[in-house]
């Protein structure tokens, strides 16, 4: 066989079509999504974006035209009532995040949200358009549109956010999930095709981008049509993640944002988006060459630019997964934010130029569009890293901890208004008419953006999460969910073939070492090679996962872990500071000697607290919460917000008392999950017995 024979396009499409028929309804060896769920999640996501889309335009910012230019409202102003939205916000967010990871509601985790806030969108963007501004005072008009903004976002926030998580647990298969994105992204990326083409047709046609009434006509059109492609696809779209199968137990939000605080990749990610506001100073200039350039002439042809500037985010959804698979996320990102930054230096010098303007842009969507995909990639990647080394699976709860992003932002996201202002941009927008004031605008936007993306270059290059140790680490969360499952006598045969050939594989290959690419042999070969040594790679963590009971410092700290079930849950641990002295002072010289010391010092630790709970709340008053009392809030159903308010009310009284006694206990119940789960994992033998009768050798 000629491994370099190039197939004809007439080929490719063939293979094409023949892999999507055979695997239209049951997904391939190792994936999780057939293609006909793929299908049905384009179609979902063209519903989502057609709705938010607009909805999301309703934004309290001085380069929006509804807000601004249409109904008139000063740049500063417009940054006040923002920080006050955000500060609203916060509780509502901090809500919002924990309903996702504590709320049972029928039909997984984030789809019941996307299902029910899809009318309020629709109905308030209604509202908010056809309120009679052009008669209002201009305070009058300023506490209606943020009384609005609040209202939609409280929706909008619950729809997005719903839409965005689902998105991150559609497979636990990294690679799939990017090709699976890049597949949905490109079919509901037709959305903002559409109606950046559209709108300003309809705008020229009608009152113009800077008039209250082309809205008026838009936003109900578009927001309904979105509502109903979206209602139809949702109801064949699933949720995927890797948990046993026992129920999980709701978790108190400050236990959460502590474990959540230790994530590494967490504030990296973090970081970035903090500086993220100063890239974005650049956006406007696209839209105020179009509308306020040459007096405003070429409005209409606004649509039109965004059109051909939409079809370069078609390539590089296309291209994504080959990227990613050849160059890895961070990698990916880097560069990405690197010509980023060589487009906005370009952009500076031409952008008196409406045709260059137009070119930069196209270039500027093939490679931002990349973010779009990556991010949503990286965030479940680090949500993954966290459960697997953890043992708790949070989503929502991520969320209260990057309200310190929001207080951030109440002091970044002055600057644009600041500078808005200071160059003679207020109420009226029509000075941006003025060539010379327009222009001095752009140099300053330009770059501050080109700073901005510098900026938010920086914190990737210290993500290391690459994706072969993503691989490896959900490896591990399978492995120990099959033990569970094996435990609680609910191992299904399918789950024991997926894991078992992964552990067979980690056997075979502990101890080898990597090979060698040669150059010289033929393509088949050299991937093969790539794909054992990546292998290899994953195999030191499994294994290590494995082993953990049974190396010195698994058998010390099962050692130690008997000695605090002896003690009992309540244990006071009046020495522990002494404890901690002892264990700091442990040997470090060899890796083993760390890892001992490590756990020694984190025991200790945890002993500490737990003394400091029996003397704030006294031994007497430190009870177990009766668990039936759990069971029926979690069970109940709740009909309305007020109901799930008076839910949460119950449900917090409960855990702060589970929390307090959880905290006493830790020592003792982390001594005895760990008995529990090496215990787990001494069945190992019985497992391969039962994998090998399934696989019987001829």
């Amino acid at each position: 066989m000629n491994t370099g024979e190039k197939k004809s396009p007439v080929s490719k499409a063939k293979e094409l079509i023949s892999t999507v028929k055979e695997y239209w309804h049951e997904p391939a060896k190792g994936n999780y999504i057939p293609y006909k769920e793929v299908a049905s999640l384009s179609g979902a996501g063209f519903g989502v974006y057609w709705t938010i889309l607009l909805a999301s335009a309703i934004g309290l910012d001085a380069s929006n035209f509804l807000v601004g230019a249409s109904i008139g409202l000063k740049p500063m102003d417009l940054q006040v009532m923002l920080i006050v939205a955000n500060l609203v916000g916060i509780p509502i967010g901090i809500f919002r995040s924990w309903y996702y990871d504590n709320h049972k509601l029928e039909g997984g985790k984030f789809l019941p949200f996307i299902k029910k806030t899809g009318l309020p969108i629709v109905i308030i963007t209604t509202v908010f358009v056809w309120l009679p501004y052009e008669h209002m005072e201009y305070i009058t008009k300023a506490v209606v549109v943020w009384f609005m903004y609040m209202l939609l976002n409280i929706f909008l926030c619950f729809y997005n956010e719903s839409y965005t998580y689902f998105q991150q647990i559609i497979t636990p298969n990294a690679q799939e999930r990017a090709n699976v994105m890049s597949i949905s992204q490109v079919i509901y990326s037709l959305a903002p095709t559409i109606t950046g083409l559209f709108i300003p047709l309809i705008a020229g046609l009608t009152w113009g981008l800077n008039n209250i009434w082309t809205y008026r006509v838009i936003y109900p059109v578009f927001t309904i049509v979105g509502l109903i492609i979206g209602t139809v696809f949702f109801g064949k779209v699933k949720e995927r993640l890797i948990l046993p199968k026992k129920k999980p137990e709701p978790v108190r939000m400050i236990d959460a944002l502590r474990e959540v605080a230790k994530n590494k990749y967490y504030w990296i990610i973090q970081a970035a988006n903090w500086v993220m506001f100063l890239e974005s100073g650049y956006v406007v200039v696209l839209g105020w060459s179009f509308v306020y350039g040459n007096g405003g002439a070429h409005q209409e042809m606004l649509g039109v630019a965004n059109t051909v500037i939409g079809n370069a985010a078609l390539w590089s959804m296309l291209l994504c997964p080959l990227a990613i698979k050849k160059m890895g996320k961070r990698n990916l990102l880097i560069t990405a934010n690197s010509i980023n930054i060589c487009i906005l230096l370009v952009l500076y010098f031409v952008y008196k130029n409406l045709v260059m303007i137009c070119v930069l842009w196209y270039l500027n969507t093939f490679i931002n569009t990349f973010w779009n995909i990556v991010q949503h990639n990286i965030q479940a990647d680090m949500k993954d890293y966290h459960q697997w080394k953890t043992g708790v699976r949070v989503d929502g709860l991520f969320g209260p901890l990057g309200m310190i992003g929001t207080v951030i932002g109440f002091f970044t996201g002055m600057v644009y208004p600041a500078i808005y202002e200071s160059m003679g941009l207020l109420d009226d927008y029509d000075v941006l008419y003025n060539d010379a004031m327009r222009n001095n605008l752009f140099e300053v936007l330009i770059l501050c953006s080109a700073l901005g993306a510098l900026l938010n270059l920086i914190p990737f290059c210290f993500y290391d999460l690459t994706e072969n140790k993503h691989k490896a680490y959900v490896d591990v969360l399978k492995i120990r969910a099959m033990f569970e499952n094996y435990s609680l006598g609910e191992l299904e045969d399918e789950e024991l073939e997926d894991v078992m050939g992964i552990i067979i594989q980690a056997k075979a290959l502990s101890g080898e070492a990597k090979s060698n690419v040669d150059k010289t042999a033929d393509k088949a070969t050299r991937k093969q090679i790539k794909e054992r040594n990546l292998a290899i790679e994953r195999t030191a963590i499994i294994m290590e996962d494995l082993n953990k009971f049974t190396t010195g410092a698994g058998l010390a700290r099962l050692s130690q872990a008997q000695k605090d079930v002896e003690k009992g849950a309540l244990y006071f641990y009046e020495n522990s500071a002494e404890v901690l002295a002892k264990a700091k002072a442990m040997p470090r010289n060899t890796a083993e000697e760390k890892e001992i010391r490590s756990d020694a010092i984190k025991n200790a630790r945890n002993k500490m607290r737990s003394a400091s709970f029996i003397r704030r709340y006294g031994i007497e008053n430190i009870q177990q919460p009766d668990e039936a009392v759990k069971e029926e809030i979690m069970n109940r159903e709740v009909s309305s917000f007020l109901d799930s308010i008076r839910l949460k009310r119950e449900l917090s009284a409960y855990l702060k008392a589970a929390s307090v006694y959880n905290t006493v206990t830790k020592p003792y119940t982390d001594a005895k999950n760990l008995i529990i789960q090496a215990g787990n994992y001494t069945h190992y033998d019985e497992l391969e017995r039962k994998y090998m009768e399934m696989h019987p050798v001829v």
